[in-house]
């Protein structure tokens, strides 16, 4: 009866231990939706005005400044297997709004698609052709776009009203339906 009453008590302990560490290993992060922290955090905030900027795509120029339209912005790695993937769900959207609204994409990393050497203009135009990114991408070698809007992860995703102010703005892989519903939010805004 004491053999018993010794292993229901070890028993115990031990479910107890492997209950707090996985409490402990969800709450450093074990899950991520996003592929990496970010070595800046950005400035952007929700409801604020969008911090202007203007970059070279491979489509034409783009300047915040000057459109008209709400604005899709991702900052993206071209290394991430998170914006990779984030990719197959802009081409979805730019398909549906590309004609209601302005999409860019903008490097923020210094690391190259290879994951050693520095990031590059070649490194953008290889990633839009090797995921299929139908949207204009534009690489920014001083990383300014991200110094504004990188909010802890790649990709960070930003929706624009048309009034120039951030009513979208989160991080990390991010569903269709949630993007869809931002658009919407900016074309009736």
């Amino acid at each position: 009866m004491k053999n018993l009453r010794t292993l229901v008590g070890v028993t115990i302990i031990v479910l107890i231990a492997g209950v707090l560490v996985a409490i402990w290993y969800a709450g450093k992060g074990g899950v991520q939706r996003a592929s990496t922290q970010a070595p800046v955090l950005g400035t952007a905030r929700v409801g604020q005005s969008a911090p202007e900027f203007a970059v070279a795509t491979n489509q034409g120029y783009f300047n915040l400044a000057q459109t008209r339209k709400p604005v899709f912005l991702e900052v993206f790695a071209t290394w991430c297997p998170h914006c990779q993937r984030e990719t197959a769900v802009i081409d979805k959207l730019y398909a549906k709004y590309k004609d209601r609204v302005q999409f860019v994409a903008v490097t923020g990393s210094k690391i190259g698609m290879d994951r050693q050497s520095p990031e590059s203009e070649e490194d953008t135009l290889n990633y839009a052709q090797e995921f299929h990114a139908h949207y204009p991408l534009a690489f920014d070698g001083s990383e300014q776009v991200a110094k504004q809007y990188l909010q802890g992860g790649f990709p960070t995703l930003v929706v624009i009203g048309k009034n120039k102010k951030i009513v979208y703005l989160t991080s990390g892989e991010t569903s269709f339906p949630e993007l869809d519903s931002a658009i919407k939010s900016a074309l009736s805004g």
